[in-house]
């Protein structure tokens, strides 16, 4: 049987998500609420874009120039096995790649989680940073890659251990991206950001398109 994943989006070209160049993929479905979460759509534990795993591999192997990969959602933690399939494919090809993720789950839960749920641990293992917490909107205070000041760094290798400013003190940056059918938000926006995009997504409404953003809680 061919094994699948259910994306909410993907973005093939970001440098808003991490160090370089980076290839982002958000998953469908969250066990989570957050309030203020700039995602609702992606929340719903529902299909949405069914990709065969091996598939998306090639899509992020062909990519040039990539630093690494960076996965939100959505919650990674609920697809493990297809996304730990995914890291497991791309790194055989593209070994330097790095890979950035995002979950609602602490890292506590996940190591918990490991020992129940397939490719939980597999999916930690391909892991350089994880960014965990769930998101507080009282607690975003503009800064780096976290979406609240809760939310936890966890530089699981050494890769960009010198970068912890970047992931926890640096002024956010946000892309906005022009797709066929509507925009895209890409990064963690500050409360500024949101205003702006959602003044954008006002008019590209009007005219019949589709908006979408990131989840980061």
């Amino acid at each position: 049987m061919t094994e699948t994943l259910n994306i909410a989006q993907i973005c093939p070209e970001t440098r808003a998500l991490g160090p370089g160049k980076r290839f982002v993929i958000w998953v469908q479905g969250c066990p989570f609420n957050c309030a203020g979460c700039v995602s609702p759509d992606w929340i719903p534990v529902k299909t949405a874009n069914v990709v065969a795993v091996r598939d998306l591999a090639r899509l992020i192997t062909e990519s040039d120039d990539l630093e690494g990969i960076t996965i939100s959602g959505g919650e990674p933690a609920l697809q493990g096995s297809g996304l730990a399939s995914l890291l497991s494919i791309v790194k055989a090809v593209k070994p330097n790649l790095s890979v950035i993720a995002f979950s609602g789950f602490t890292i506590e839960q996940l190591r918990k989680k490991s020992t129940a749920q397939v490719g939980v641990r597999e999916f930690l293992a391909h892991l350089d940073v994880l960014i965990d917490g769930l998101y507080v909107k009282g607690l975003n205070d503009g800064l780096g890659m976290r979406g609240s000041s809760n939310q936890r760094v966890h530089f699981l290798t050494d890769r960009y251990a010198a970068l912890r400013e970047v992931f926890e003190s640096r002024v956010r940056q946000v892309e906005v991206h022009l797709l066929s059918d509507g925009l895209l938000m890409v990064g963690v926006p500050t409360r500024r950001a949101l205003e702006t995009f959602s003044s954008l997504a006002g008019e590209m409404k009007k005219r019949g398109g589709k908006v979408t953003g990131p989840r980061h809680g």
